[in-house]
Formats: C-alpha cells, sequence, structure tokens
C-alpha cells in the first residue's frame, strides 16, 4: 500500500468515525432532553416539590424567580415533633449535593452525613432511572 492509498483509507476511516460520534451524539441530545422531562414531570407532578421548596406571594402563587430556591414552611406540625424543619431549603441546582449524593438521597432517604431528612420531608424511594430524572432536572434549573 502507498502512503497516499495509506493516507486515504485513514482519511476514510476518520471521516466515518466522525459521522458515527456525530450521530450518537444527536442521539443522546433527546435522552438528555427526555431526561430532564422526566425528571420535570416527576418534581412537578409526583413529589411536588414546590409545595414545600418554593416561596409564595401574598395571593399564595409561587414566586417564579425563586422557583425551587427554598421556602420557609406555611404549615406547622398537628402534634409536637421535635425534628420538624420550618424551611425548606433551596433544590434548584441542587447547591448542597453532588449527583451521586442526590441519586442516593432519593432513592434511599439517606442525605449525604447518613441522616434522613426532617418531617416534612419524605423518604423518597425513587428507583435509579427517576431518581437521576430528578437529578438532571434540578441541575437544569441553576442555583437560585
Amino acid at each position: 500500500m502507498t502512503a497516499k492509498s495509506l493516507l486515504a483509507a485513514l482519511t476514510l476511516i476518520g471521516g466515518a468515525t466522525l459521522i458515527t460520534v456525530l450521530a450518537a451524539a444527536e442521539q443522546a441530545a433527546p435522552l438528555s432532553s427526555a431526561l430532564v422531562q422526566r425528571g420535570e414531570y416527576l418534581v412537578e407532578k409526583v413529589g411536588m416539590c414546590a409545595d414545600c421548596h418554593s416561596p409564595r406571594n401574598e395571593r399564595g402563587e409561587f414566586i417564579k424567580a425563586s422557583y425551587l430556591g427554598g421556602a420557609p414552611l406555611g404549615f406547622t406540625a398537628a402534634v409536637p415533633m421535635p425534628a420538624w424543619a420550618s424551611v425548606a431549603p433551596p433544590i434548584a441546582g441542587l447547591p448542597s449535593m453532588n449527583e451521586r449524593q442526590a441519586i442516593v438521597f432519593l432513592t434511599t432517604g439517606k442525605r449525604p452525613d447518613g441522616t434522613t431528612a426532617r418531617p416534612p420531608m419524605p423518604e423518597f424511594r425513587f428507583n435509579g432511572d427517576d431518581a437521576r430524572a430528578v437529578t438532571a432536572y434540578l441541575r437544569s434549573l441553576g442555583k437560585k
């Protein structure tokens, strides 16, 4: 094989590889978007996270600029609960956890320090795929 034909073959292989990589990237983008959309559904319709983690205005409407940015709870326990949290922390952008920690929290109910969330936060037991989707969505919001 001559140097010229070897160069042509390598160029052809390189071009085919580039096309394959670009095609894979195009397929991955919708998957990522689908993952974020699934997470949005889980956060907003299943977990209803905004109810506690988003502040409201005087009419009871969510303050869009602070959505999932943490908020004082607008309710208390019906009976005394020493561990009751009076403020829900910010979760937009996941400022207190990395991706792995968030997935562990959403699948086991354990925070990075090994404790569970204080009431009224439920100990979610999402499956791994749903926990990844919720994490992707919350990360997509950026920190508030």
